[in-house]
């Protein structure tokens, strides 16, 4: 760890939030607050025992961001498009200058809202925080890169079965990847869902297969297929812990930014690499 950081974390009682305390805990950062929704039973049980530390701190979620955020200098958000959006405008009126969101599911008019808010924070978004999806991404962009049209690709995700957005964050983002390794964009090139009579694929398309079941953390492969041969790349998360992990990466590095929004590849350094 190169510095010990004052964080505020938002949904402290979700599943996300409570490994974020935990981690960030156990690395030997502050806690500066949290929270979590008015109605939450959780309310009233220390930030640090929700996450199933024995010890608490003395900190319990509130509802409000100016108030959990008041003595953080990183704001950690892995909660939902409104929350976050809520939280983001709520920051300019305390002392925080990074903001780590780990939140998908962003429609095109909130991502611009953040790309915004990039002029007051140094904000890292990312659609998964894990150095390993990181290092899939940028060989996703470089494979996509070599390969032609003749080459379909198709992205394939599982998640636990109560992930709300499909295809995941993630998902997308190794679409996003894919496409800009085909100098062309995500938009234009995804395939909708294969479904009824007529759902043949056409070349250069990116297709997307979902699946939600039991506790999965996280599952993507990256499929490129020729008429004679496929090559697949994947990924596996088996602790939830590789996510917060890198979202205080993120954080420690964001301190030391300027305001602007930035992804995990900035963090890494991967920007660079050349296809």
């Amino acid at each position: 760890m190169t510095q010990t950081l004052s964080l505020g974390i938002a949904g402290v009682a979700g599943r996300m939030g409570r490994q974020l305390v935990s981690t960030a805990l156990q690395a030997g950062h502050k806690i500066a607050g949290g929270t979590e929704l008015p109605d939450s039973p959780d309310r009233e049980t220390d930030i640090a025992v929700l996450a199933g530390r024995a010890d608490p701190i003395g900190v319990l979620p509130c509802t409000d961001p100016v108030d959990a955020a008041a003595g953080a200098q990183v704001w950690v958000d892995f909660t939902a498009p409104q929350a976050t959006l809520a939280a983001l405008h709520a920051l300019r009126h305390t002392p925080t200058s990074a903001v780590v969101i780990g939140t998908t599911g962003f429609t095109p008019l909130q991502e611009s809202q953040i790309a915004a808010a990039g002029s007051e924070f140094a904000i890292v978004k990312a659609g998964n925080f894990s150095l390993g999806i990181n290092l899939l991404t940028a060989m996703t962009r470089l494979v996509a890169a070599r390969l032609g049209e003749d080459w379909d690709i198709e992205i394939a995700e599982t998640h636990h079965r109560h992930k709300l957005d499909a295809p995941s964050g993630t998902a997308l983002m190794l679409g996003d990847a894919a496409a800009k390794g085909r100098a062309g964009r995500l938009d234009q090139l995804r395939r909708a869902p294969y479904d009824g009579p007529d759902a043949r694929r056409q070349a250069g398309e990116i297709g997307f297969a979902v699946r939600r079941a039991g506790g999965v953390v996280g599952d993507h492969e990256v499929g490129f297929a020729s008429e004679q041969e496929v090559l697949s790349l994947g990924h596996r998360a088996l602790d939830r812990a590789v996510f917060a992990q890198g979202a205080l990466k993120a954080a420690e590095w964001a301190m030391t930014q300027p305001p602007g929004l930035y992804d995990m590849e900035d963090v890494l350094g991967l920007k660079g690499i050349s296809v």
